[in-house]
């Protein structure tokens, strides 16, 4: 090993590389880079419906989103024809939050903006799909945002997308990588799709669940409007200094956003709901259980007999309690005032349990498919760690 470098490796412009795979610029492999322009500076309007024009804001972090395009009439099109992508075209926005990335899938005619790069992959031994899973690294995107231009807001000259050098293996290499990375995307969407669906369920569930609408097996009886002190106490908690707050004592402490570290003491044993009372989440709502600290930045809700706790909790929640804060140097929200607001209740605490077990079950598998996804973005960022460097080869 010389350098540091291992056997059959090479130092390259982009760095570590295998000593059979080649660097070449986006110029280079691709049709004229060039960027979209604005239809009305040709004298075009929008159109209600037509041609697909793609603003800056289509390029999300997560892909192509539609729902920020507008459209120009056929006319401005067929005029416009330095602006317009195809399939496989992959667009960088080169303004603004510059260096986020999508490739094109059945999007039929439609143009783009100023604001965008088009790149059209056209050598023959560049693979479209490898090149966009390289481009969409991160380690290029902080690249892209060291090199703009403009501080007030940044951006990117076609020159230095033209410039943007990748390593390239032999075309059966980059297909076989293309196809792991997109195997890993495929899934990755999967799961994001089941967490979507997962989500939109709750919230139907709730929607029924907690008015009364939909009842659940076993249990009957009118249900009445209470106030929240009909059904709870609240007390804040108490003072404690920033020093005494660390991040290895037994007893987490709780403020006003949540967990603030821990202390070596508690105020509170048992199942409470907390309720952030000071400051720029104040309203927000926690359920603590067990062992806690809870500082005067908190509101301790505590359950009545008769009453749920984390029947109460999913209820405080829907309130919205941030919108009832009193503004002064910073939001602030008092008990008295939370005591007099009405909410919704069943007859019996054994179907308020029977509710809240319901959606923590909805939110317990939720929760698994998020750390499934959560799981997946990480081995596809250790994929492309060691694919896209050539440290792990696939031919």
């Amino acid at each position: 090993m010389q350098g540091g470098i291992r056997p059959g490796y090479k130092q390259s412009e982009v760095g570590v590389i295998p000593e059979d795979w080649e660097v070449r610029s986006l110029g280079v492999l691709s049709e004229f880079i060039t960027k979209g322009s604005t239809p009305t500076t040709y004298g075009f309007d929008w159109v209600q419906s037509g041609v697909l024009f793609l603003r800056s804001e289509c390029v999300s972090e997560d892909g192509l989103d539609l729902e920020k395009s507008m459209f120009i009439s056929e006319t401005a099109h067929r005029t416009l024809r330095r602006s317009e992508v195809k399939d496989g075209d992959i667009l960088v926005t080169i303004t603004g939050n510059v260096g986020r990335i999508v490739r094109l899938s059945g999007i039929g005619a439609a143009n783009l903006n100023q604001h965008i790069a088009r790149v059209r992959i056209v050598a023959r031994e560049a693979d479209e799909e490898f090149l966009f899973h390289y481009l969409r690294q991160p380690e290029i995107r902080v690249f892209y945002n060291s090199i703009t231009t403009g501080q007030a807001y940044p951006q990117l000259s076609l020159v230095q997308v033209r410039d943007t050098n990748v390593p390239l293996p032999s075309l059966p290499e980059q297909r076989g990588i293309a196809e792991a990375l997109s195997d890993a995307d495929t899934l990755i969407a999967a799961l994001e799709g089941m967490i979507a669906k997962k989500r939109d369920l709750k919230q139907a569930a709730m929607q029924h669940l907690l008015t009364g609408k939909t009842r659940l097996p076993g249990f009957s009886g009118e249900w009445e409007v209470k106030r929240l002190g009909e059904l709870c106490a609240m007390r804040s908690g108490e003072g404690i200094t920033a020093k005494s707050i660390d991040e290895s004592s037994a007893y987490p402490c709780y403020g006003g956003n949540g967990l603030r570290g821990y202390t070596t003491r508690f105020t509170h044993q048992g199942r409470y709901a907390l309720i952030g009372r000071v400051g720029a989440l104040c309203g927000n709502i926690l359920l603590a259980d067990g062992k806690f600290f809870a500082s005067e930045h908190a509101i301790v809700v505590t359950a009545l007999d008769r009453v749920d706790i984390g029947w109460l909790a999913v209820i405080l929640d829907t309130l919205g309690l941030n919108r009832r804060a009193e503004s002064s140097a910073q939001p602030v929200l008092t008990v008295s005032k939370l005591l007099i607001l009405e909410v919704l209740a069943p007859p019996t605490k054994a179907e308020q349990t029977a509710i809240a077990e319901a959606l923590s079950d909805m939110d317990a598998d939720l929760a698994a498919l998020e750390a499934q996804a959560a799981k997946a973005r990480a081995v596809k960022q250790g994929m492309m760690q060691e694919l896209l460097t050539g440290r792990v080869r696939l031919v």
